[in-house]
């Protein structure tokens, strides 16, 4: 069983829980994955490439840029915190609600941050003392994300902020997305990826970032030396050597999704916030985030994300990821039962 983060306390009795909470993608083919890492677990007994060069390599080439555009990293909230510290003291934008180590990485890197909500447009917000603008799109957890158009126009509008897009889910959409290859003759786009979301092994923590030449290389002058551990490493390049094992169902995530949303649209007492993606934000009218949670646990074996600690949301949000349909009708029973007992 898989949990996102603020549900670790969860795992040692996970046995029989349907989890929407996870935001991760459990449906790979783990079993090969899992054999691969057991025959080469000799690994561990010598000191990692300091760089991941090999891997590098390899993201280089399947990305289409050159070798020294890429950085591996130990997990994509590695490389938020190392860019944040690599420019300490510089002024953030960060659009809300979203991933709230952005915010904390700033703070501990003393950056002037501001916020914008993400149910506005962004191209209005005032960019003129901004130097990084922090975006995760498909954004967590609403699922909102910003067209390729969009994106373009900001970049091209506003050559002076450097816009760092998280891309960790960009497998759970259908949407054009920016790509790494758009990095060319852009000295203002950097983007963070992860293996942990779209592959399914977020214990491994390896992810990696995209931008210019120039800005890499101050980046990578704040990397400690064999950072990222063979073993991750040694995923990595499996799952990009196999990636069919690996491929994402993700129209008939979305289907799900759909007809998941359309069905708790219906009760009385929740609202739902549309999404694209395969995971979206329900408001409580009736109850908190915190009694669902412990209701759903406790009575149904049922996780969710309580979204009461993303900025700008409150006690009333949570978070679901979509599961197979027979389990999602069992959440909406549960919730039904729930909302009846307030």
């Amino acid at each position: 069983m898989i949990f996102g983060h603020g549900d670790e306390g969860f795992a040692a009795s996970s046995k029989g829980i349907i989890n929407f909470s996870t935001t991760v993608w459990s449906g790979g083919d783990m079993e090969r994955l899992g054999a691969h890492l057991a025959e080469n677990l000799g690994c561990i007994y010598h000191y990692p490439e300091p760089d991941a060069g090999t891997l590098r390599q390899m993201l280089a080439k399947r990305n289409g840029v050159d070798k020294s555009a890429i950085l591996v990293t130990n997990g994509p909230t590695a490389a938020i915190y190392q860019i944040a510290q690599s420019f300490r003291g510089s002024r953030s934008l960060i659009a809300i609600p979203s991933f709230s180590e952005y915010e904390d990485a700033c703070r501990m890197y003393e950056h002037v941050i501001s916020f914008y909500p993400t149910t506005e447009d962004i191209s209005k917000a005032d960019f003129s003392h901004i130097d990084f603008c922090w975006l995760c799109t498909p954004n967590n957890p609403d699922g909102r994300q910003l067209q390729r158009a969009e994106l373009m126009r900001l970049l091209n509008d506003h050559p002076e902020t450097t816009f760092i897009l998280d891309q960790s889910y960009v497998s759970f959409t259908t949407e054009e997305v920016i790509r790494p290859a758009d990095i060319k003759n852009r000295k203002n786009l950097v983007m963070i990826h992860s293996f942990s979301h779209a592959y399914g092994i977020p214990g491994l923590r390896i992810g990696y970032i995209v931008a210019n030449k120039d800005f890499m290389k101050r980046v990578a002058a704040f990397s400690t030396p064999w950072s990222v551990n063979a073993l991750a490493i040694e995923a990595a390049k499996f799952i990009l050597i196999h990636p069919a094992q690996f491929t994402l169902p993700i129209r008939k995530w979305q289907r799900n999704t759909v007809d998941f949303i359309t069905a708790l649209s219906r009760i009385d007492g929740v609202e739902v916030h549309p999404s694209g993606t395969t995971f979206f934000l329900l408001r409580l009218k009736k109850g908190t985030a915190a009694e669902l949670k412990k209701y759903l646990l406790e009575e149904h074996k049922m996780l969710i994300r309580d979204a009461s600690n993303f900025r700008g949301l409150d006690e009333s949000y949570v978070r679901l990821t979509t599961q197979s349909p027979a389990e999602n009708q069992l959440f909406i029973k549960a919730l039904q039962q729930f909302l009846s007992q307030h």
